[in-house]
């Protein structure tokens, strides 16, 4: 591990690029083959009661947790040092911005990542989700949205460490209480893993659809991967040290656009960028292998207005929330970050009130 190591930090710009590429390419490859979708997954339990894709999902966050904190107790990876355990829970941001996206990934026929698959085989509905996502995503983060988001976080978030707590973890929160760290880990993992699988395996039987199980394993271990390339090729000593990172795709989407249009001023793209181009490369492979790559776009003027709604909605929410429903349902909740969980409880609750409303509409 340390002769990776130091092989990625010789070249940690290009490292992150190329591992980027490669993770997202993998991760496009298995959405595009295995129909992995949060957002189907929750359609598919609340019209139908079919649980198979949501089981892929709590496989997912499970594998995801498992790998991530066996990789920090082992020291290969620090995740104190990721956006998800900082001091501040912004918990308003949380449940509001969580909100928002579930609500805005159900009207826009997808999250970020399912739209990238969409339009990799010619989806222009998607593609153009995609552009205001990316719009809305920057406004939010610096532009005309970007004043009252800071905002309502200096008013709202909480310092954990006030409280005494070092982050804003299940482990420190339980290591807070009394309980050894060693122990407040595991019963923090514990918490939540034994309920993803005991929902994957025993209520959804995630095996008996191969597709299911394939997806949630290693969509899983593709955020595991980010997390590792993202800490050994860390070099600290940059003018502008990467932050570790893994899949996500609300402010990554908005980078990679942004580079497409001043790749000259900013060099190479980043980990987060280059994973969303891989998707793109990854999807497009399989379905075009597939015979699913056809051009496809709007049904109607409301067609068109409620997949511009939801896309404005995922760009705002995603960015006040830290995270969609891959960079807080996967990669965030391997941290055991409460914000993450917060944050997942209300995406799941946001899609859940959209797809009844849509239900009273259509």
């Amino acid at each position: 591990m340390t002769a990776l190591q130091a092989l990625l930090a010789n070249a940690p710009d290009l490292s992150l690029a190329i591992g980027g590429l490669l993770i997202g390419a993998l991760f496009g490859m298995t959405l595009a083959a295995t129909n992995y979708c949060v957002m189907g997954a929750i359609s598919d339990w609340h019209t139908s009661g079919n649980t198979g894709r949501l089981g892929a999902v709590a496989l997912a966050a499970a594998t995801a947790i498992i790998g991530a904190q066996v990789l920090d107790s082992a020291g290969i990876v620090d995740l104190s040092k990721s956006i998800y355990l900082n001091s501040r829970l912004n918990w308003l941001g949380a449940l509001g911005g969580g909100l928002l996206f579930g609500f805005g990934m159900v009207y826009a026929g997808g999250c970020p990542s399912r739209a990238l698959v969409r339009s990799s085989g010619g989806d222009m509905r998607a593609l153009l989700v995609l552009l205001v996502l990316a719009i809305a995503a920057f406004a939010t983060i610096s532009g005309i949205l970007g004043t009252t988001r800071v905002g309502i976080d200096k008013a709202t978030a909480l310092d954990v460490q006030q409280l005494g707590i070092t982050n804003q973890s299940l482990t420190s929160v339980l290591t807070h209480a009394g309980a050894q760290h060693a122990a407040a880990r595991l019963a923090s993992i514990a918490l939540l893993v034994v309920p993803l699988l005991y929902f994957a395996f025993r209520f959804s039987r995630v095996w008996e659809k191969p597709s299911n199980l394939f997806a949630g394993l290693l969509v899983g271990a593709l955020v595991v991967a980010g997390w590792t390339l993202t800490s050994l090729a860390a070099d600290e000593f940059q003018a502008n040290p990467a932050q570790l990172s893994s899949l996500s795709f609300v402010r990554p989407v908005a980078d990679a656009i942004d580079w497409i249009e001043r790749s000259t001023a900013l060099g190479l793209p980043g980990f987060g960028a280059m994973s969303v181009f891989g998707v793109l490369i990854g999807a497009f492979v399989t379905n075009w292998s597939r015979g699913l790559c056809h051009i496809s776009g709007f049904a109607d003027r409301p067609d068109l207005q409620r997949h511009m709604l939801g896309a404005v909605m995922m760009g705002v929410g995603g960015v006040m929330a830290l995270g969609c429903s891959i960079g807080q349902g996967v990669s965030g909740i391997s941290t055991l970050s409460l914000q993450s969980v917060l944050a997942c409880s209300a995406i799941f609750s946001g899609a859940v009130l959209a797809l009844k409303k849509l239900e009273r509409e259509l």
